[in-house]
């Protein structure tokens, strides 16, 4: 159960820090830059902060998932 809460935590983490930083990005390239293309990479980034939590989340479900399977066919 703890690798379950290091890898959750850690995923959250990175999420909410790419998070971040893209709607920073989103942000400078619409109110301050004049180039529209500084507003789709920070769209891109916030797209792949979810992206990454959501695999992230997935993989933390699956070996749950796969590790009381084990423990259920070894009883």
């Amino acid at each position: 159960m703890e690798s379950y809460v290091k890898m959750l935590h850690a995923t959250k983490v990175v999420g909410a820090a790419l998070l971040t930083i893209g709607i920073a990005v989103f942000l400078y390239g619409t109110f301050v830059s004049e180039y529209s293309t500084i507003m789709g990479v920070g769209i891109g980034i916030v797209m792949g902060a979810v992206f990454t939590f959501i695999i992230g989340m997935i993989l933390v479900a699956s070996e749950e998932m796969i590790s009381k399977q084990l423990k259920k066919e070894s009883v």
